[in-house]
């Protein structure tokens, strides 16, 4: 008996039936619009790959009703107002796909962002507010909205309602009164600072969100479920500044109290669900929360909503364990489970948990590589462990024209993401790994307690090889003449790289970061870690929180200035953490020798000695391609692949792997 039964149970949103309690959770279709802002092909196909992958509610992410107040340059996302018939046209081709699979799929459309237009989308057009207020990112003042500016947004609600009706969608959702967008910085008094009929007084500030969703339900039928993507929570403590889990402070948003008087009013407006989370673009790791956000954290506040209206509450952020989203719905927490991340990473994962196939969901790293970090910087949404993620017909598996075997040297996660998409072709591949088990680097960067799902990726692809046949030989460091008086028709060298060191002098006492991570050195009570970049500044993390009291060493004027996290909601947070959990960071510094239990830097101040047990070497990679360059000239097909051809992170490592493995 499947004990996740309960998750199978119909729910509705207004009159709308849906087949199960999950929901593909928002997230920006950044790259999968046309250029009259329909629907593109990658578009289409992705949302009906998580409808085939069981997911009973498809809500699309958002789109703009307005182009004109706010210019957000065609063809960004899909806009149901700009070309009406071509929205309509390819709409309605999504739609009848998602409805072949008995899911339902809602419309997320946006009033636009306002003060938090992400710089790479902005273009040329100045910025909107509801008052004179500073931009999010730039150092811009905003331009006031007027009265009929907005309402001329309502009634493109209306339009862009009508027209995802008539493309087939089921309802709609309204993108937002969370996060701090447009409508959002309507609703909160800090951003708001109007006199006319839209500020001052709670109603007031809600006054834009109460005409829009009386606009739809005029054009659109009572029976049109609207739904509304809702934060009782911002965490600001001051513009561009938020807090931190379980830091004490003065919120400066919308705190609880206004959030459940907000909530309350929202659904007598006519609201028919709350799509529920925390935060704003003050605190983005509390809207899109990375790997140092605990899983489910929107919890207790989706409980709150559940016991302040008497609609349908969804929750997102982090649930992609089975057992928390459970207990989530039988203790009566929500009513849905959102899942964003999780179905980018995989699709299937509503149809593996239906089929007691938890081992093969493969699991969300929560690094935001893929999806809000290249949404932020390259306006394109993509998965950093998932290749075929909004690529599902350019990433397609090619069929082999004749079966080979193929040689895979190293199992990190180039390695095993070559040799699963080898085995799911059809060919023969073989891995050998010299130490004794799967994972390459997944292992020490998967050791933090905030790093678990490095780990279950890990895991994934040691249970997905088994299940594919693929012969995995562990402890096992192959050798040129092993390979040359083999039979393999491409070998592909995926070896890795090895930590850069140097001598300081008591270099008993100098480790890598690895060899911690790892358990096989202890620091001692003190210790400086030398290297701020990502993987010093969460060896450094992981550290304090045991505490032990660390310094980090940084040559540059900045933690985190190279090889940093792309999405800033993972950048901002863990600079913050540094200082909240009591690391000192030396910027501007190098370490020059080590003895005696002192640490001689060079610092801004001249030369300073710090008293420490241990010093971490955290200051790179370099790629061990030894072996590709013994073979180079010996073997027609080989290929190099992940750490070993160029040091970098594990989505290139995956998507460079995907990419070979599957043109061999």
């Amino acid at each position: 008996m499947n004990k996740y039964k309960r998750l199978f149970e119909p729910v509705k949103i207004g009159k709308c039936e849906i087949k199960n309690r999950f929901a593909l959770a928002p997230m920006g279709p950044l790259g999968l619009s046309d250029n009259e802002g329909g629907f593109n092909q990658r578009g289409i196909d992705y949302y009906t790959e998580r409808a085939k992958g069981g997911t009973g509610l498809i809500i699309t992410g958002v789109t703009f009703v307005d182009n004109e107040v706010e210019e957000h340059g065609m063809p960004n996302v899909p806009c149901p107002t700009h070309n009406p018939v071509q929205f309509v046209r390819t709409g309605r081709e999504m739609t009848e796909r998602i409805h072949a699979y008995n899911s339902k799929v809602f419309l997320q459309m946006s009033g636009g962002f306002g003060r938090v237009t992400i710089p790479t989308n902005l273009g040329e057009f100045p910025p909107v507010a509801p008052s004179p207020i500073k931009h999010r990112w730039l150092d811009k003042t905003c331009r006031e909205l007027t009265v009929d500016e907005i309402k001329a947004i309502v009634k493109k609600f209306g339009d862009g309602a009508y027209n995802a009706k008539r493309a087939g969608f089921d309802g709609v959702q309204i993108h937002a009164v969370h996060e701090g967008y447009l409508i959002d910085q309507f609703a909160i008094s800090l951003f708001n600072h109007r006199t006319d009929e839209y500020g001052g007084s709670l109603e007031n500030r809600l006054r834009f969100a109460k005409e829009i969703v009386e606009e739809i339900k005029n054009r659109c039928g009572e029976d049109f479920p609207v739904t509304l993507r809702y934060s009782p929570k911002s965490f600001i403590k001051d513009l561009r500044d938020g807090a931190l889990p379980g830091e004490e402070f003065k919120e400066k948003g919308r705190d609880l109290d206004e959030g459940v008087e907000a909530a309350k009013l929202l659904v007598a407006y006519g609201y028919d669900a709350l799509d529920t989370d925390v935060g704003s673009y003050d605190s983005w790791w509390w809207s899109h929360p990375p790997m140092y956000q605990e899983k489910g954290l929107y919890r207790p506040y989706a409980k709150l909503m559940k016991e302040t209206v008497d609609v349908p509450v969804i929750c997102a952020g982090r649930m992609d364990d089975p057992d928390m989203a459970l207990e989530a719905i039988e203790n009566g927490t929500c009513d849905m489970i959102s899942l964003g991340r999780p179905l980018l990473a995989d699709p299937d994962y509503v149809n593996k948990l239906r089929s007691n196939k938890c081992k093969s969901i493969r699991p969300c790293i929560s690094c935001q590589e893929g999806c809000m970090g290249r949404v932020q910087h390259y306006s394109m949404l993509n998965c950093a462990v998932n290749p075929q993620a909004c690529k599902e017909r350019a990433n397609a598996l090619n069929p082999i024209v004749k079966k080979k075997k193929v040689l895979v040297v190293g199992g990190g996660v180039a390695g095993c993401e070559a040799a699963r998409v080898l085995a799911l072709r059809g060919h023969e591949a073989v891995i050998f790994e010299k130490s004794n088990r799967l994972g390459g680097n997944l292992i020490p960067g998967g050791a933090p307690s905030f790093k678990e799902d490095d780990i279950a990726l890990a895991d994934w692809y040691a249970h997905t090889l088994e299940e594919l046949n693929v012969k995995v030989t562990l402890n096992h460091k192959v050798t040129k003449d092993e390979i040359l008086n083999s039979n393999y028709d491409s070998v592909i060298i995926a070896t890795g790289s090895t930590p850069k060191v140097f001598p300081l002098g008591d270099d008993k006492k100098v480790f890598t970061a690895a060899e911690v991570l790892l358990g096989k050195k202890d620091a001692g009570n003190a210790t400086v870690v030398v290297g701020g970049g990502l993987v010093g500044c969460e060896l450094a993390l992981d550290l304090a929180k045991k505490g032990k009291k660390v310094t980090i060493v940084e040559a540059l004027n900045k933690i985190l200035a190279l090889n940093g996290p792309l999405c800033s909601a993972n950048s901002e947070m863990l600079e913050k953490l540094i200082p909240f959990n009591g690391i000192e960071v030396k910027a501007n510094s190098k370490v020059k020798e080590y003895k005696n239990g002192l640490l001689k830097m060079e610092t801004v101040n001249g030369i300073e000695e710090l008293p420490c047990d241990s010093v971490i070497l955290s200051v790179g990679y370099k790629e061990e391609n030894s072996l590709y360059k013994e073979l180079e000239f010996e073997i027609p097909e080989i290929y190099l692949l992940g750490d070993a051809r160029k040091v970098s992170n594990i989505m290139y490592g995956i998507w460079d792997a995907f990419e070979v493995a599957n043109h061999i």
